[in-house]
This record gives structure tokens, sequence and C-alpha cells, in this order.
């Protein structure tokens, strides 16, 4: 067979690709690729002197109760949310079976905005009390945490490392060791130093506990403008991401303090502004690829008093917007948002499930082709339906009669 002929010196050409191995190396560091552990759809906010043994059953007692006033019915429930008969008749049973069982998936105790009380050392004691109480019980959410002050003034910042110090003592001489879904929310970072301090923190704490180093993780709070382009210009995020050293799991985006940070007044401070849609999209771009979660800030149009199916109707429109933009996480700040929550992620699989079934059956070869996928997007389409199968809005019977395919294949897709 004749060897076609070349005019490029082979040891010139490996030469020049092989400066182009540290590219792959930094790569590899940099972005990993997506986790393996299951995202929350949510992160519920609770001040630390509300958090007590009762507040898990209660947020479910509550979203049951205004899920059984106001919305009793799949009729009603479609009425106000405006859904088709098929979809709520799926859909209403999903959510109450998920709002009797375990409904807060993520739990935050809140030491900063939300917190008013004058006793910070008690409560930071007693909370760990209550999380070692849940661990022993086996009814802690599946990720649990707190949310410690910002580092803003020197004040706050004793304040928050003495909070953090006394909660962990507690916590540890109860458990042993940092519990699994264990994550410290890190609010109104405007400058990496901040960062590069809180880690530091971090590890003192880690060395005095006996801890593995990158034991205790955080989510850096994305809610001043500093967050997104620092003082000289740079895009922050990358940089502050790095400073983490491994740490950082998630960046959650803070709805009023960035809008107030932009100089918007009150009556334009809402997630679904586009200042805020500057922010959420910088936060992709940073996070693409690190495995690094994201989640979306909160409405305070709450569903309490007259005002229920306003406040549904507001939270649901904002929760499938968020979901449209790629964000699968979002701040619950009241127990009747969590019908809202379900409602809108289990209803959003629905709409899009017959669809993207038929492009996977294309992909795979199962069926006819009338998108002609990418790789990339196949796997986006069988991650979709991982996380439906993850969070509750299907199962794997009726995955593969939507897909043809077993759970375990579209897990493997998904991974691809």
């Amino acid at each position: 067979m004749q060897v076609a002929e070349t005019s490029l010196d082979s040891a010139e050409v490996a030469r020049r690709l092989a400066r182009l191995s540290t590219v792959d190396d930094h790569m590899a560091r940099t972005y990993p690729g997506a986790r393996s552990d299951l995202q929350p759809v949510h992160t519920c906010y609770v001040p630390a002197d509300r958090v007590d043994a009762t507040v898990l059953r209660s947020w479910s007692d509550q979203a049951l109760a205004a899920l059984d006033e106001h919305a009793a019915t799949p009729s009603r429930l479609a009425e106000i949310l405006g859904l088709t008969q098929e979809i709520a008749e799926a859909v209403h049973p999903r959510v109450r079976a998920k709002l009797a069982g375990s409904p807060v998936q993520d739990l935050r105790i809140d030491f900063e905005d939300g917190y008013r009380a004058d006793a910070e050392d008690a409560d930071a004691v007693r909370t760990a009390g209550v999380v070692a109480d849940w661990l022993r019980d086996g009814v802690a959410p599946a990720n649990f945490g707190l949310r410690v002050k910002s580092y803003d003034t020197p004040e706050l910042r004793e304040r928050s490392v003495r909070t953090l110090d006394l909660f962990l003592t507690a916590l540890l001489a109860r458990t042993g060791g940092v519990p699994d879904g264990f994550v410290l929310t890190f609010p109104k970072v405007v400058d990496v130093a901040q960062v590069e301090v809180f880690v530091e923190i971090l590890g003192l704490l880690e060395q005095r506990f006996g801890l593995g180093e990158g034991a205790l993780r955080f989510e850096i709070q994305v809610e001043t403008t500093q967050s997104i382009v620092d003082s000289e210009g740079r895009f922050a995020l990358p940089r502050f991401l790095r400073a983490g050293a491994g740490r950082v799991t998630g960046l959650h985006f803070g709805t009023y303090d960035y809008t107030a940070s932009c100089g918007l007044t009150a009556a334009h401070q809402h997630l679904a502004h586009r200042a805020c849609d500057y922010a959420r999209h910088a936060m992709q771009v940073a996070a693409a690829g690190t495995g690094v979660f994201l989640s979306d800030g909160s409405t305070n149009v709450l569903p309490v008093g007259d005002q229920v199916v306003k406040g549904w109707q507001t939270h649901y429109e904002l929760v499938r917007r968020s979901l449209a933009h790629g964000f699968y996480q979002g701040w619950d700040l009241h127990p009747a948002q969590l019908v809202t929550r379900y409602a809108a992620v289990f209803a959003a699989f629905r709409d899009s499930a017959p669809a993207e079934a038929a492009r996977l059956a294309a992909y795979t070869g199962t069926g006819s082709a009338e998108v002609l996928d990418e790789p990339a997007t196949a796997r986006a389409l069988a991650v979709s339906f991982v996380r439906a199968l993850d969070n509750g809005a299907t199962d794997a019977d009726e995955v593969k009669v939507l897909t043809g395919l077993a759970e375990t294949d579209l897990r493997a897709l998904g991974r691809l």
C-alpha cells in the first residue's frame, strides 16, 4: 500500500503540539464536567432563631395545607397556573406526594439578612444541636448548612467567624465529622481577597477539628455588582472560583441585594429584570464545565393571606423562567412556595418530554430524525430525563415508555 506523502516535518509538528499538553492539564483541572451528585431543586432559607426540631415537618404541613385549601384538585391547580388538564392530572398527585414526604431538599440556617434576633451565640449552638438530632433520627434534608454573615466590615467578619466556630464546635462534638450534604453560604462578596480569607478560615477550622483538607465546602452568593466585574474591570467570578481552591460547590444569585446594587428602585427589583439576566448569564459562563451548581434567587411576593393565588402565579412563572434559563435550583422563602416549586419543575418536564423523547429516540436510532442533534445536545436531552427521575417528576417505567431507554442507559448517555 502506498504511503501518502506529507510536507511537514513530523518532529517539528510534534514539538509544537506538545506545548498544548499544559492546556490539556489546565482544562482537566478547571473544567472537570458535571458533578454526579444530585442537585436540589431549591434552597429554603430559614432565620436561625426559627429553626427548631419541628421546622422540616412544619414546612411540609404548611405546604400541604395551602395545597388542600387553595388547589385541592387538579382542575383548580390548572386554573390557577394555566396548566392543561392533562398536565395537571399528572402533576397534582406528584406534588402532593412530594409535599407529604420530605419536600425540603436543601435548608440553610440563616445568620445573615434574615436573622433579626440578638442571641447569635446561643442560636449557633442550639441549631447545631437541632441538626445533630436530625442526623441521629434520619430526617435531615439531603443538603443543609448555614449562611454566615458577610465579611463587609470588621465587626461582621468577627461575628461571622465566631458563629461558624460555635456551630461547628457544637455539631462536630455530636457527629464526629462533617455530615454529607453540609455546605456553607458566603454572602455579599465584593473582592477575591474575601474568598481567600474565608478559605483560610475554613482551613484553620479543619486543622482544629482534625478534618481533611477541603472537608468544609461553600457556595458564593452573587449579589453585588463587584461579583460580576471587579474594580479593575475584570470578570470576577472565575477568580472567585479559583480562590475557592476546590471548595466552591455553587453560585447562588441574590435578587434584591444585586438589583439594589445596580441602582434599581424597589418597584423594579424582581427576578425577571434584565439586570438579573445579565448576572445569571455571567454566572453560567463562569461555572460552565466546572461542576459548580447554579441557583437562582427568590421572589418576595409570598403566597400568604389574600394573595395566595397571586403569590403562586408569580412564583410559578419565575421558576419556569429560571428553568428555561438553565437554572434548576432557586430560593424558597415560604412553605407555600413549595407547592409551585414542584408544580413548575414537574410541569416543565412534562411540557418538554414528548419532543425531547422523540429527539432522543432519533439520536439512538430507535426513531426517525427531524432534528439532527449533536452529541452534546443528546447528552443534555438524557440529563433532562435523569433530572426528572431524581426530582420525582417521573419514574423509570414512564421514561422507558417515552424514550425506549432504560434508566441505566439514560444515565450512561448523560455522562458521555
